[in-house]
């Protein structure tokens, strides 16, 4: 959520008047010293959230501050106020606040700077500026996801961010929850972002968000896909993020483009000067479809196709079963020769 620089100032009027706002918005919780506790950010009873109801107006101890301690979430009185509202915008957050301090509408700027237009929710745009929100995935619950799955690879991952507190709704009619997520950018043959993907994570880093739909994409994705380094003559294409990470751990140059689905591999746009690509099989009757799609429209473009297949249902599977080294020589028969020197870590 993005907050103007008058955030600032209506925060502080909220935290000279901290105990009020929690008996309001957590009202499941209880004052003890100068804390008032609470289960959570979303008013669960319970007692891992503290809230400070006294100090300074800024800096270490502030009043109006809140930590979470099971899940290290922190924030002020404003977050507290959009998410037991349910509200994702922040001029609804601030109009909230006002309401309960008895404020007035700021007056309008006389020469007032032009405000973004807020982006479909789904759109390219809103995708875009997703990614741009979030941040790299080094040192991050991310980085720890992925080496949980084996993948140690992670050079030129710049399509991959984190995002510390990713919106989730598991449908319509239910409130907005916050995971850290991994923010995946899909892209076009010119680099243009047009999509994005997020994978929820477990804030212990060790394994999805306990949800029901840990994985969803946005943005147009057809033709597209997520890319790592950028393809030439040879390439490899597949499915899954985690599947090309994973070659990526014994194949370290060649380029790789995960669609994300069997459909969108079926679909996906050759890169101009293309001349084989490696088409990366997931062990299902979606994937066998996808590669034979594939093969296809790859040899009415003239190029050569080669089929990349797993052990197991795909190649992290693999990778996490039986250790790089065995994936290592799996993968090597099934390559072209040249193409062994050029692209494998040996």
């Amino acid at each position: 959520m993005t907050m103007p620089g008058y955030a600032g100032e209506l925060a502080r009027c909220l935290a000279r008047e901290a105990e009020a706002v929690c008996r309001r918005y957590l009202s499941n919780g209880r004052r003890e010293g100068r804390y008032w506790l609470v289960g959570d950010v979303k008013n669960t009873p319970g007692r891992s959230m503290f809230v400070r109801l006294s100090g300074p107006e800024s800096g270490k101890g502030a009043a109006g501050k809140w930590t979470d301690a099971a899940t290290g979430e922190h924030g002020d009185l404003l977050d507290i106020i959009g998410r037991t509202c349910d509200l994702d915008d922040f001029h609804d957050v601030e109009a909230e606040a006002r309401r309960f301090l008895s404020l007035p509408r700021p007056q309008a700027n006389p020469d007032p700077k032009p405000r973004p237009a807020s982006a479909p929710a789904g759109s390219p745009e809103s995708a875009r500026r997703l990614f741009a929100m979030s941040q790299p995935i080094a040192g991050t619950i991310v980085e720890a996801y992925l080496r949980t799955r084996g993948i140690t690879a992670l050079h030129e991952t710049g399509a991959l961010r984190f995002h510390p507190r990713c919106y989730y709704r598991p449908d319509r009619y239910a409130p907005t929850e916050t995971w850290p997520a991994m923010i995946a950018a899909v892209t076009d043959r010119d680099g243009r972002i047009t999509g994005a993907h997020r994978t929820w994570l477990d804030p212990s880093g060790h394994d999805k968000a306990p949800i029901d739909s840990p994985r969803r994409a946005m943005g147009h994705l057809l033709g597209n896909a997520v890319r790592f380094t950028v393809a030439r003559d040879v390439a490899a294409a597949g499915e899954g993020i985690e599947t090309m990470l994973s070659l990526r751990c014994v194949m370290p140059n060649m380029p790789m483009m995960a669609a994300l689905s069997a459909a969108h591999l079926a679909a996906i746009l050759f890169p101009t000067m293309l001349r084989r690509l490696y088409v990366v099989h997931d062990n299902d009757p979606a994937g066998d479809g996808a590669v034979a799609s594939l093969f296809d429209r790859a040899r009415a473009a003239r190029i050569d196709a080669v089929a990349l297949s797993p052990h197991g249902d795909d190649f992290n599977d693999d990778l996490r079963r039986f250790g790089v080294d065995a994936l290592r020589a799996a993968v090597r028969v099934q390559l072209v020769p040249g193409d062994v020197a050029r692209f494998m870590r040996l």
